[in-house]
């Protein structure tokens, strides 16, 4: 096998396919997706409003641990129902669940622990820059700036990181019996491949957890779904993974029906 599983090149606004994919993902499982909508978006507020009332670097990283342990099971989820969805099947939470919490469990908390040292490691970065930036006791507008400016910077360089390593990994993982390491290594190279498309992609996601947050967290009952079905899409068209061997049991050891991969063929690939 391969190290790394080959990418196409994606058209520069294949963000806005996806979500359109996903949006119909929605429409077909619309129960399946609202409770998986509706949990994640309380998580996500109480995790807020901890932030809000009890906010102390301690407890913002134990939320955060939490949180990267977490949405990886729940994106496992949401990747399950729209693989069953592919597969013509009738979505089933319990398939789901299982494909979560049992069959994929061993590599998504790998790929958890990964990102919570990466988050580590950003959080103190993020102090260390309090501790050079200002330099005064009572700082003006132009040491300020520059303060922004090296907290921007450095919180930018592990987003891209973390962004990177993650976009397509997790879908792959659910799709292929392969390893985190190559997961996550295949995710960075689409994502350096594509870099406008994957831009564009975030900005997207970005955008749509604004959305969410300023609708005081009921717009991601539907927001957060979405983006998880065009997630799974979006690895669907970017990434080639056909030399890797199918899961032995579980949702996709079955192949897709022909006639949903003739419709995501004529879509997505060539673009």
């Amino acid at each position: 096998m391969p190290f790394v599983a080959p990418c196409r090149s994606l058209s520069p606004f294949a963000a806005f396919r996806w979500i359109r994919l996903g949006i119909a993902d929605y429409r077909r499982a619309p129960r399946q997706s609202l409770i998986y909508g509706v949990v994640m978006a309380v998580i996500i507020a109480v995790l807020s409003l901890g932030a809000w009332l009890y906010g102390s670097i301690w407890f913002m990283l134990a939320m955060l641990g939490g949180f990267v342990f977490l949405s990886p099971l729940a994106c496992i989820g949401l990747y399950a129902i729209a693989a069953q969805l592919e597969r013509g099947h009738e979505p089933s939470i319990a398939r789901s669940l299982r494909a979560a919490f049992r069959r994929h469990i061993g590599n998504e908390m790998v790929f958890a622990i990964i990102l919570l040292i990466i988050f580590l490691v950003w959080a103190r970065a993020g102090a260390m820059v309090s501790v050079f930036f200002p330099t005064a006791a009572h700082p003006d507008i132009s040491e300020l700036r520059g303060y922004l400016a090296v907290g921007t910077l450095v919180g930018a360089v592990f987003a891209a990181v973390t962004f990177s390593a993650s976009a397509f990994s997790l879908p792959m993982l659910m799709h292929r019996n392969v390893d985190s390491v190559t997961a996550i290594v295949t995710s960075i190279n689409a994502v350096l491949r594509n870099k406008f498309a994957m831009m564009l992609w975030l900005a997207v996601i970005i955008f749509g957890l604004i959305v969410g947050t300023a609708t005081a967290f009921v717009g991601m009952v539907f927001i957060l779904p979405v983006i998880g079905y065009a997630a799974w899409h979006g690895y669907q068209e970017a990434i080639d993974a056909s030399e890797f061997p199918r899961h032995t049991v579980g949702i996709t050891a079955q192949p897709r029906a022909s006639s949903i991969d003739a419709t995501v063929d004529t879509e997505t690939i060539g673009t």
